[in-house]
């Protein structure tokens, strides 16, 4: 994967893609290297935290504001709710990469099977 000439979207179409938004064919390759390389699961969690961050902040400023707790409290509270959050993102991290590449032409599993493909690569190299 590593020969191919990548486009990197900019910070602002990197975001837009983030929350679901759908980059032109000329990102094709870089979506398909944010899928299916050998960081995609970290990548992954990225993702989820850039979804969570602003519902988290309001959030925490909204239960400081009206309940009063202590910030221990709030801040605790919040990381058990990420933490769940990441649970459900992290079991389904196969499925939504491989759903996002379809929606780029690439066939049903492409990422599972280039992943596959590329961890068998490096134990045979071992």
């Amino acid at each position: 994967m590593g020969s191919i000439r990548r486009r990197r979207p900019n910070p602002f179409l990197w975001l837009y893609y983030q929350y679901g938004g759908r980059l032109s064919n000329a990102y094709r390759a870089w979506v398909l290297h944010d899928s299916a390389c050998r960081t995609w699961l970290l990548r992954v969690v990225l993702c989820a935290l850039v979804h969570l961050a602003p519902v988290m902040a309001g959030l925490a400023l909204f239960l400081r504001a009206v309940l009063g707790g202590p910030w221990a409290l709030v801040l605790g509270s919040l990381l058990l709710g990420v933490l769940v959050y990441l649970r459900f993102v992290l079991t389904l991290a196969q499925d939504s990469t491989d759903s996002r590449l379809t929606r780029y032409g690439y066939p049903a599993g492409y990422g599972t099977a280039i992943r596959a493909q590329a961890e068998q690569e490096r134990d045979t190299r071992r």
